[in-house]
């Protein structure tokens, strides 16, 4: 089995992050990842923004033309070899980030939080390409949107580059998944609501180097900005959540979810 956590990962004591966690609705593990790791994920996601690596039902999403959130394309796919791609879903179709999701680091975290059976609601490869990127405005990862019956909760966030500053990094509004959802729809929280909270003032960033992980809460407020480096910025972003959940969609087969743990 292929095995990217350092080994002093595995023995990384829980207490401080998940107080963090429970506390800020985010919390830093560390470099977690190792230089093999690192560089073989980078390699994958190059081969499969380019094409040379294949697997049915990828999704992918490119970075909107204009730059704006509004302009993102939907339903698109993919577009032919590119590095200007947004997201890829559905990594857990690759055995190298199949390795990284089910890694035991992650399993400790997930069974410290979910009770019973652990699967994926989703892996998603975001990128922001070097000197660009779409600009992701405030945002919760949950409600009637994800056409869930309950909502994840764990989300673990791992750079697979360095993501400083100015780099588009992780940006968040403490304690803001104490609240709840901000709207039941969940997804883009409504400008009012980010003005009568003073997001924009209030907000910490999260850079990160290349190998770090985070926690964070599907309900903390979370947005980023513009990559302004001239490198790109990858990251792996998981949620974890209990295998009893069921998807609620009906014009579609409900969605069946990856077990891991």
């Amino acid at each position: 089995m292929t095995d990217f956590l350092l080994p002093e990962a595995r023995t990384l004591d829980l207490a401080g992050p998940l107080a963090d966690y429970a506390a800020r609705g985010h919390a830093r593990l560390g470099r977690v990842m190792s230089d093999a790791g690192l560089a073989a994920l980078r390699a994958r996601s190059d081969d499969m923004m380019l094409g040379r690596v294949t697997y049915p039902g990828l999704f992918f999403q490119h970075d909107a033309a204009s730059g704006r959130y509004e302009d993102l394309p939907y339903g698109k796919g993919y577009q032919g070899p590119s590095t200007s791609y947004r997201k890829i879903e559905k990594l857990e179709k690759d055995p190298l980030f199949l390795a990284w999701i089910e890694n035991p680091l992650f399993e400790r975290v997930a069974r410290s939080l979910i009770e019973g059976e652990i699967c994926i609601y989703r892996a998603v490869l975001f990128t922001k390409p070097a000197s660009s990127g779409t600009p992701l405005p405030w945002h919760q990862d949950g409600g009637s949107y994800w056409g869930l019956d309950r909502d994840p909760e764990l989300q673990i966030w791992t750079a697979l580059d360095d993501a400083p500053l100015n780099g588009g990094c992780v940006e968040v509004l403490e304690g803001s998944h104490k609240g709840g959802l901000a709207t039941p729809l969940g997804g883009v929280i409504p400008g009012d609501r980010v003005r009568a909270a003073d997001a924009d003032a209030r907000k910490v960033a999260l850079p990160a180097r290349a190998g770090e992980a985070l926690l964070l809460h599907n309900y903390l407020w979370h947005c980023s900005g513009v990559n302004r480096t001239g490198q790109p910025r990858r990251a792996v972003t998981i949620c974890y959540m209990s295998r009893a959940t069921r998807c609620l969609r009906k014009k579609r087969a409900p969605r069946a979810f990856t077990p891991v743990f």
